[in-house]
């Protein structure tokens, strides 16, 4: 799946980038955490409920990253909750199934059937792809402009 972004207010950002020198990871991690929180709060809307472990256990995780202003954060089913999602069978209680996959992607019945899934998480993303963008580029507007005021350089 390629996604193809075309940011506007990119120009105004570059130049207060500029002035600035460099940026702080606090504000790329801050910019990039506060986008993707909203992802997850849609995905939990769009999840199916049937005792709520599944839109509990959506959460936002941050890759780690070794190159200075990126920061990643992917949404994730929580891994604590493993002993909920994972399904458990045969003899020796090999893991045969894990529910938040199941329900985002589908599954294969008994009787060899394709159950869809949901692509609540999926649907959560597209449709959020201008509100990522506009949290990011704001955010980081922001915080930048108001590290230059704090520096004097306006």
């Amino acid at each position: 799946m390629s996604v193809y972004l075309r940011v506007e207010g990119m120009n105004k950002l570059a130049k207060s980038l500029e002035e600035l020198g460099k940026v702080p990871q606090k504000y790329v991690t801050s910019a990039s955490r506060k986008a993707m929180t909203a992802v997850k709060n849609q995905s939990k809307e769009k999840a199916p409920y049937e005792t709520g472990n599944l839109r509990q256990g959506i959460i936002v995780k941050g890759e780690k990253s070794h190159d200075k202003g990126k920061k990643v954060y992917r949404i994730i089913f929580d891994p604590r909750m493993n002993d909920i999602f994972q399904k458990k069978s045969g003899k020796y209680g090999e893991v045969k199934g894990y529910y938040p996959v199941s329900q985002e992607y589908g599954f294969f019945s008994r009787a060899g059937n394709y159950i869809p899934g949901f692509r609540f998480v999926h649907k959560s993303f597209d449709s959020s792809l201008y509100d990522i963008e506009s949290t990011i580029i704001d955010t980081m507007q922001t915080k930048i402009d108001a590290e230059i005021r704090k520096a004097g350089l306006k």
